[in-house]
């Protein structure tokens, strides 16, 4: 398994949260097969904005977006071991995340650790349409960060 992780915009305020090893504990914990990829990149506002208008045509900045490559198994399906699979992308607004802390009383390393697992869940094909939907996906959420918290501290 392998995560890329790009610093377009703050660099200084994220290097230091540990998110691929988030991103490979979750995928592992997913069943993911051993050739996947992922890369993450930071981007500002702006960068975020723009993204959203041009593949979401949501005139406005979010918090993270996630870019599909490879499509996993339908359910009940395996994966191809000798297939590389390119999970995709998730691109994550720092100032949006730095703002969320101060709206939901949180640090940066948690609504960084939110949205990784966020994106990351969304590249594995859940999503948070239909409300039944969005339940199964927020106690994966829950359920993965909380397996995560109790590793690193251990």
């Amino acid at each position: 398994m392998n995560v890329t992780v790009l610093y377009e915009y703050k660099e200084d305020n994220v290097k230091d949260i540990p998110l691929e090893a988030l991103s490979l504990f979750v995928m592992k914990e997913m069943d993911c097969p051993e050739s996947s990829d992922v890369t993450i990149t930071f981007v500002s506002d702006d960068r975020i904005h723009e993204l959203n208008r041009d593949y979401r045509g949501i005139d406005r900045p979010t918090d993270v977006l996630s870019f599909e490559c490879d499509n996993v198994p339908f359910e009940g399906e395996a994966f191809d071991e000798a297939h590389e699979y390119e999970l995709g992308d998730i691109i994550i607004a720092v100032d949006v995340a730095e703002r969320q802390t101060r709206e939901y009383g949180t640090t940066l390393e948690q609504e960084l650790t939110l949205l990784t697992v966020h994106g990351l869940l969304h590249l594995m094909g859940y999503d948070h349409i239909e409300d039944d939907d969005a339940q199964v996906m927020e106690a994966l959420e829950d359920k993965l960060i909380a397996a995560w918290n109790e590793r690193n501290h251990e």
